[in-house]
């Protein structure tokens, strides 16, 4: 698996190649406290596409620092694009990575072909009690687990198993407890409610009917609001959309990919 080096931090990204002379290049970026294996195989191994799913600094295999800033983590997507010298690709991110994108979209880099939006809204509200939970003391103990079993049962939805979930709550207390506190932040503060409709590029929305988080009144809200975005509802989807529904929430980013 390929690592790269960007701003002097180590960064770790899995490659699919499915067509690397004529296939879309597709980059997926995680949410908050995650890494690339949130993205399942069906979404890493796109037909014909291909596929960079990136570590954020200080996320699974990646080094580096987490960031506090939806902008910072933007930047460290478009250094990722051009030291592999991506010409034209796609980015694609889940919850906070959707935030990314939306940065991306409003200031695009000339590589930049179109954006999809999983679980993602002009804003996203953060719960003030998990985030105090997140919070590292000194000297005081913090409850990490119990904030990470309260994120993951808002995180799915009805028809997710309980491996589903204990999969996602194990990924989730790996992570550095900072670094997701970091992610949290960024998120909190992060709102284009009144810049998405400046958004120019092809953006695809996919949110889940059953997502506690981001309700799929808010992707409404973002379709509304982006000129010509598409969206896509997954039925009793929760907020983990493309964990829970992988084969729907390919084909639907598939689908996009070939009408840019």
């Amino acid at each position: 698996m390929p690592y790269i080096s960007l701003a002097g931090e180590r960064l770790f990204y899995a490659l699919v190649e499915g067509d690397p002379r004529v296939g879309p290049d597709l980059i997926l970026v995680h949410g908050a406290g995650g890494n690339h294996t949130q993205w399942p195989a069906e979404l890493r191994r796109l037909p014909r596409a291909n596929v960079y799913a990136l570590d954020l600094p200080g996320h699974g295999r990646s080094a580096g620092k987490g960031r506090t800033r939806i902008d910072d983590y933007a930047d460290t997507v478009h250094l990722f694009a051009q030291a592999l010298g991506l010409k034209r690709a796609s980015v694609a991110g889940h919850s906070m990575g959707g935030a990314i994108a939306q940065m991306l979209a409003l200031s695009p880099p000339a590589w930049l072909e179109g954006v999809i939006l999983v679980a993602c809204g002009p804003r996203l509200e953060i719960d003030p009690t998990i985030l105090d939970q997140l919070r590292p003391r000194d000297g005081s103990p913090t409850d990490f687990s119990a904030a990470t079993e309260v994120i993951c049962r808002q995180a799915y939805g009805p028809m997710a198993t309980r491996q589903m979930i204990r999969r996602g709550c194990q990924q989730l207390l790996g992570e550095d407890q900072a670094v997701i506190y970091g992610d949290y932040i960024a998120c909190s503060t992060f709102d284009t409610t009144a810049h998405v409709s400046a958004i120019s590029v092809p953006v695809l929305i996919i949110s889940g009917t059953a997502d506690q988080i981001t309700p799929a009144a808010h992707a409404r809200r973002l379709r509304d609001q982006i000129p010509g975005a598409q969206l896509t509802e997954i039925e009793d989807a929760g907020h983990m959309a493309m964990v829970e529904k992988p084969a729907e929430t390919a084909d639907a980013v598939l689908r996009f990919l070939d009408r840019l």
